[in-house]
């Protein structure tokens, strides 16, 4: 019987809501996931910086090229936590989308009216816009406009070059209060070891290929935004 209701004059406002909240949660759920992945990359990067400067205290000979390692990933351990704040606002936004859904709904159980929220709309074009929510946001945005929430689809996603801007070159200060955090104040070793310190065995991971690993971070920073 409910679902003829349902198809002759479409969903009740309760199942309305239930839907909204159901892709609310999803959609918080995905950004739990990336938020996870991106603390995993983040501790996986301190750890090559340290072990590029624990290389260069081992053998001098190789101190400038570690030097060069550890800024290398500290500038790619920035771009991390930035996308990780950039994900944590988003689902505060999100949460605060979810509160502002019910309570229309909560006013128009009481009203028998609903008034479309320029404030929901606004937070749902720019979480809509986001590369890791756009398909599930979409969704939401077409059950908010059936429920009168909000007024009108919401725009195209963000391109890349937006979402980077200012990531391209960190500022030489901040990387090297990155370092100065992970490495404790212990930058790499300068040059003036003594020059017969005994060869050190590498460990398989020491050796790993440094632009391999780079590749292979910035790919799962491209996947998350994918």
């Amino acid at each position: 019987m409910q679902s003829v209701k349902t198809f002759l004059w479409g969903p009740s406002p309760e199942e309305q809501k239930r839907k909204c909240n159901s892709l609310v949660r999803a959609n918080v759920r995905k950004l739990d996931r990336d938020i996870s992945q991106l603390k995993g990359l983040e501790s996986k990067t301190k750890t090559y910086i340290l072990q590029a400067s624990k290389r260069a205290q081992r053998n001098p000979s190789q101190a400038k090229q570690a030097g060069a390692e550890t800024r290398t990933f500290a500038r790619e351990l920035i771009r991390v936590r930035r996308q990780n704040a950039r994900l944590m606002t988003s689902k505060a936004q999100l949460q605060s989308v979810q509160m502002q859904v019910n309570e229309a709904f909560s006013v128009r159980k009481i009203e028998g009216s609903i008034k479309a929220s320029t404030g929901i709309m606004r937070d749902v074009n720019s979480l809509v816009r986001l590369p890791e929510l756009t398909g599930t946001m979409r969704e939401l945005s077409q059950e908010l406009v059936k429920a009168g929430i909000i007024e009108e689809m919401v725009g195209d996603s963000l391109p890349d070059s937006e979402l980077l801007e200012g990531e391209d070159e960190e500022a030489e200060a901040e990387v090297d209060k990155v370092l100065s955090e992970v490495l404790k104040d212990r930058l790499p070793a300068a040059a003036d070891k003594p020059e017969e310190a005994p060869p050190v065995q590498y460990s398989e991971e020491e050796d790993e290929d440094q632009e391999e690993v780079l590749a292979q971070m910035r790919g799962r920073l491209q996947a998350l935004k994918g």
